[in-house]
């Protein structure tokens, strides 16, 4: 059995049992809250149940690292509209230790593209159109840094009301334990 066919067998036996019951709630954030988080594994239920956070209590933004590299990307427009069609009010930005993003080796990845099949072509027309695959590639050095950046780009950002409260955290995958970076209400 692949793993589309395990999935859909575990969603058959869930929908047949109403497991789905227990998770229901509505499209507006409880604690009207945004967490923008890193896309690793280990934060999947951890980073939830460390905060508190149940089905229906925040929006969780998730990418590569936690980071935000465009003031008008995905991340932002996600921010955006969880503030002014669904109510968020406060958002939190969870980096963590150990992120696979710090010190990405850049042109370690560019090799394995090529590896898989990808052409230096595909690649040169990448960098035809004004896109520094390296540059694109980068995480950060320094978690701590990182989330300091996305916080002020989420302060700082135009669409943004000044009451929005926009906090910076760092967590530590093994144990769950934040540490507050930054405290958006003070």
């Amino acid at each position: 059995m692949n793993r589309l066919e395990k999935i859909m067998k575990v969603n058959e036996e869930f929908i047949n049992n109403e497991e789905y019951i227990s998770y229901q709630t509505d499209k507006y954030p409880d604690k009207k809250m945004v967490i923008f988080t890193c896309m690793d594994t280990r934060l999947t239920q951890l980073l939830p149940k460390a905060m508190g956070i149940r089905n229906g209590d925040a929006k969780i933004i998730k990418n590569a690292g936690a980071l935000i590299t465009h003031p008008f990307g995905s991340v932002m427009r996600s921010i955006v509209v969880a503030i002014f069609e669904l109510g968020a009010e406060e958002v939190f930005v969870v980096g963590h230790h150990g992120c696979g993003m710090s010190n990405i080796n850049t042109n370690g990845v560019i090799e394995k593209m090529k590896e898989s099949g990808i052409k230096q072509e595909v690649l040169d027309t990448v960098r035809f159109t004004g896109i520094d695959l390296n540059h694109w590639l980068h995480g950060f050095d320094r978690v701590e840094t990182s989330v300091a950046e996305s916080v002020e780009m989420i302060r700082n950002h135009p669409l943004i009301p000044k009451n929005i409260i926009v906090h910076g955290l760092v967590m530590n995958p093994e144990t769950g334990q934040i540490d507050v970076l930054i405290d958006g209400n003070k």
